[in-house]
């Protein structure tokens, strides 16, 4: 059980940073600034979001792309975080589970994901 101060709080922070409606089986662009000694720069890193865990301004996602030489690359980005500049949905997946960590053992044609046509 959370202390309601510490919620209200927590509301009033999440009032001030736009966030896009996503899910798990979603890809993703996320625009992260990376600070290196004095100067500051935006990386993009795109890639399949295979879980949103957490609430309120404790709220992450793991974003899993696959790297050089068929090596699969997963980070953990906090939804709210002043780092992350901005989160783009490329495609919208179709899926069944909230959870995709059983995306870490395929490879190939097995790993891909059906997109999610609307009606």
């Amino acid at each position: 059980m959370r202390n309601k101060y510490i919620e209200n709080f927590e509301q009033e922070q999440l009032l001030n940073k736009e966030v896009p409606t996503f899910r798990a089986g979603d890809t993703v662009k996320v625009a992260v600034r990376i600070k290196e000694g004095a100067k500051e720069r935006v990386q993009n890193y795109e890639g399949l979001c295979i879980a949103i865990r957490g609430q309120g301004t404790g709220r992450t996602f793991m974003v899993r792309k696959m790297g050089a030489n068929s090596v699969g690359v997963e980070r953990i980005f906090p939804l709210y975080s002043e780092s992350i500049e901005s989160i783009t949905v490329l495609r919208r997946g179709r899926i069944r589970r909230a959870k995709l960590f059983y995306l870490r053992e395929l490879k190939g044609k097995a790993a891909r994901i059906k997109e999610l046509r609307r009606k």
